[in-house]
């Protein structure tokens, strides 16, 4: 790789709404990173490409940019059932891996991935769950190594969408894997994290259906709670909604023995204050883009740092296969009513 000479040279893999923020960042604001390639069947994606990013190749199907020499690491913001396969198929063109959360929907397939991963030792892979490079969250990461809370033993963590009338969450609903696999994901490897990565030993979880009576047919719910438990006595609860009329509402607290911090109690879109005729109010972040911009960048920056040789930063494959496995056993209790023990 000439990494040394011309930067990682990356190219994305589906260029939906998640895939156009990536490639910009890697086009224009990840220093040592070049955007030399993108794929999409999606003739109105490739057209945004062009339009949008400086020169870069296009290719229509993931095959021919995994041949492209030129490429040293590729970044899939794919359908979440091709990420095991996708992944493999990079390792053995020799390439380095960004994949979007979750590595996969089944615990099988993400035993697969770290089984034939092992064998490229020399590879990078990493899964974006970005809220480890959140600067919040890594703050108050940071705070609890350093023993500010005491020992920390219970995480309510929460993510909560602004509502879509037009139901992009329906009809995604036969491939997302369900609330807890799309949405809890997310909370359930911060919880592991800021916990200090314990093994799951039982969940339960219950929904409802408050708006969106389509994804009944598909099993799931558009608003959902559940609590795990870990080794140790310790202890996480999570709450997930596709319904909120505010906006996207993230948030996480950690309680230790000695105290206690919350992340993004107040989801504020900026520091303004508006005071009118309706109260005092501050607006609030729209959507997970704009919530976790920083976050999006700095895992950019920390995969092509890693790439470049330095840490291994962010999601390993273990995090990535252990928040499946949490994640599905969310599912199957939802769907029996009854504990799941892992």
């Amino acid at each position: 790789m000439s990494s040394a000479v011309s930067g990682v040279r990356v190219g994305v893999v589906g260029l939906g709404r998640l895939g156009r923020r990536h490639a910009q960042n890697l086009a224009f604001r990840v220093p040592g990173a070049s955007l030399g390639a993108a794929c999409s069947p999606v003739e109105e994606e490739l057209e945004w490409a062009r339009d949008s990013l400086p020169a870069t190749r296009l290719y229509r199907d993931y095959a021919s940019l995994l041949a492209d020499r030129d490429v040293d690491a590729v970044w899939l913001v794919t359908p979440s059932s091709l990420h095991a396969q996708q992944i493999l198929d990079a390792l053995r063109a020799g390439k380095h891996v960004f994949c979007e959360k979750p590595l996969s929907l089944d615990v099988a397939e993400c035993e697969r991935v770290i089984a034939e991963a092992a064998q490229y030792p020399h590879l990078r892979v990493t899964i974006g769950f970005m809220r480890r490079f959140d600067p919040s969250y890594r703050n108050a990461f940071d705070r609890i190594e350093a023993g500010s809370i005491g020992r920390p033993f219970m995480v309510r963590s929460q993510t909560c969408d602004q509502n879509d009338p037009d139901g992009f969450f329906v009809r995604f609903a036969p491939t997302s894997g369900g609330i807890f696999l799309d949405c809890s994901v997310h909370d359930i490897d911060v919880a592991r994290w800021l916990l200090g990565n314990p093994r799951a030993t039982r969940v339960f979880a219950s929904g409802t259906i408050a708006l969106h009576e389509g994804l009944r047919e598909f099993g799931d719910v558009d608003n959902g709670v559940a609590i795990c438990e870990f080794e140790g006595g310790r202890l996480a609860m999570f709450y997930a909604s596709r319904t909120m009329a505010h906006g996207n509402d993230t948030g996480s607290e950690i309680i230790g023995t000695a105290g206690s911090m919350t992340i993004g109690r107040v989801p504020r879109a900026n520091r303004v204050e508006i005071a009118d005729a309706y109260g005092v109010r501050s607006e609030c972040t729209p959507t997970f883009f704009e919530r976790f911009e920083d976050a999006f960048l700095c895992e950019a920056q920390a995969f092509v740092s890693a790439v470049k040789g330095g840490a291994q930063a962010g999601a390993s494959l273990a995090d990535a296969l252990e928040a499946t496995r949490i994640g599905c056993a969310m599912r199957e209790s939802l769907t029996s009513g009854q504990p799941v023990v892992l």
